[in-house]
């Protein structure tokens, strides 16, 4: 698998960022996400979060609404390597 800087994903920590920012556990980020019709467990969102795990396009699309991520602002720099 390719990996950037030892990690699977450039954006777990803009995840981890602003899930604590609105005070969501895990648990609750999963269950908001279930709303958009994804279904990620407590776990994988955890894996995330630490660069552990691949983020599929619906996935992140759905992460970003729920934890109000603008893509072209914050996500775009990210991917702007």
């Amino acid at each position: 698998m390719k990996k950037y800087e030892n990690k699977s994903n450039v954006i777990g920590n803009l995840l981890f960022e602003h899930r604590k920012q609105k005070g969501f556990s895990k648990e609750e980020v999963c269950r908001r996400v279930q709303l958009y019709g994804v279904y990620i467990h407590r776990v994988e969102l955890y894996r995330m979060e630490i660069g552990q795990s691949i983020i599929k396009d619906f996935e992140l699309i759905a992460l970003c609404n729920v934890l109000d991520i603008d893509y072209d602002s914050e996500v775009k720099v990210l991917l702007d390597i």
